[in-house]
Formats: structure tokens, sequence, C-alpha cells
């Protein structure tokens, strides 16, 4: 089996030279009224990466209070409690602007929540556009409805992803096409066309509410960075369990948050 070390972990070269932008813009669309701090632990995780920029784009409220957690985090206000089909344009076009998008942290599963997600994923210049496809956004897609992106499912939406897809787990090899799956475990695979990677970093204190979302936020930070699916899918997985790993030992027990993790990323990757 191929299990992950040390040495399969590639991190983004930054220039001297370079300037804002040049290391990674990533976009991130999701949260509700129900879910705020979803699209916030991603963010952060996206930045602590080594991303240049992060904007997240949710509903007016929730883009509110992001703004009172961080200062680092730009928002786009959407009108309105939940993110739906009237903000297509918007949001397309808002895209053009950003190296990678994620999607689905936090974005609950109303009807119109999940058509706008669809019509996105399938429009021509997104299609091209590396993304990172999380959450509720992999329970309204198939993935006949994806190119270039990093896929991170827990079980469960595994499940329900191969359901839409009409695919039986046996013979998803031949049908993933240029995408990567990052299935969440205990032992994380991570799903290419053409062989799969284990990772043992990670522990059961990392069954809590928002862990998921930094392993998301991380992939599309690395992503925007490197333009690398399978090595950004790679050096998420790795970090975010290395994280949990370290954290466990720090406080002796499982009392550990996603947020103190997105706060141990930036001593990991010094």
């Amino acid at each position: 089996m191929n299990y992950i070390s040390r040495k399969d972990i590639k991190l983004p070269v930054r220039k001297k030279s370079s300037k804002k932008g040049d290391n990674g813009r990533v976009l991130i669309i999701g949260g509700s009224k129900e879910y705020v701090g979803a699209v916030a632990l991603a963010g952060l995780a996206a930045l602590r990466s080594g991303c240049d920029w992060v904007t997240i784009a949710a509903p007016e409220k929730v883009a509110w209070a992001i703004n009172t957690l961080s200062a680092d985090l730009v928002t786009v206000k959407l009108k309105g409690d939940h993110t739906s089909l009237k903000h297509y344009k918007e949001l397309l076009k808002l895209s053009n602007k950003y190296d990678v998008v994620l999607i689905g942290n936090g974005i609950g599963l109303r009807n119109d929540t999940k058509k706008l997600i669809k019509k996105l994923m399938n429009n021509n210049i997104v299609k091209k556009k590396l993304k990172v496809i999380d959450a509720d956004a992999i329970k309204a897609l198939s993935i006949n409805d994806l190119n270039n992106s990093i896929i991170t499912p827990h079980k469960r939406e595994f499940k329900i992803l191969l359901k839409n897809s009409k695919i039986a787990e046996n013979s998803l090899k031949n049908k993933i096409k240029n995408n990567i799956i990052l299935l969440k475990g205990q032992i994380d695979v991570i799903i290419t066309e053409n062989q799969n990677f284990f990772n043992k970093t990670g522990n059961a204190g990392m069954s809590k509410a928002g862990t998921g979302d930094v392993l998301a936020g991380l992939a599309a930070g690395f992503l925007a960075q490197s333009k690398d699916l399978r090595q950004s899918a790679v050096n998420a997985a790795y970090f975010n369990g290395l994280a949990g790993d370290i954290l466990l030992k720090k406080k002796k027990g499982f009392t550990y948050l996603a947020s103190d993790m997105v706060d141990e990323i930036k001593r990991i990757l010094k």
C-alpha cells in the first residue's frame, strides 16, 4: 500500500520577488444562517497553507459575521439568508478572478442551492477552473458534473456521490476523469485514476465538527499555489492529520478544536 510519509510532501515554492496574488487566490462559496463557522475555518486554513488571498462569498449576515471573526478574510455579501440561483451570474463573474474555487462548506441543501451548485459546476468556464468540492456540494453533484477537482467526502458523502454518479465503488477508477477523491476516515484514502494513496496521520479527536472544513481549506490553499491536484490532496491530508496528532499530545486528550488546528498549522509549516 502507498502510505504517505514526509518524503511525499512537497510544499509550494514562493519566489522572493512575488507580489500579492502570485501565490494563489481562493474563492470559497458557502455558509448559511445555520452554519457560519465552516467557511471561516476553511478560509483561515487556506491562508495558513501559504496562499495570498481568500475571499468568501456567503449570504450577507454570514459574511458580516465572518468579518467580525477575522480581519484577514475578504467577504462578498450575497443578498438573502441562503445561496441560491439568483446569485448564479454574480458568482460566475466572481470566480474568474480566482485560481481555485472551494464550494460546499456550510452551504446547506435547499433545492435552489443544489440547483445553483449543479449549474455552476456545469458551466464551461468553471469546469476549466481548479476546484475543491466539500460537504453539501458533494451531495448535490455526480462525478460527471466535475472536472479538475479535489473532492473531499467522508464515508456517507462518498456513498451519496457514488449513487448520484450511478457508479459502483469497484469501477470508480475508470470513471474518475480528471479528479481526485480524498476520502476522509481513520486512514484517509486519496483516490486517483492510476493509483491510491493512504494517509495515517490523524486521530479520533478529529471527529469534531470543523476538522473537515480545515482539510478542504488546506487543499484549496495548496492547490491555488501549486496547481497540482494530487500533490495538494496529499499535502492537505497529511498536514491536517499531523495538526490533530500534535494537538492530541499538547492537550493531553481530545479537548482540541478545529480552530486549534488552524493555529497549529502555522507552526507545522514553518
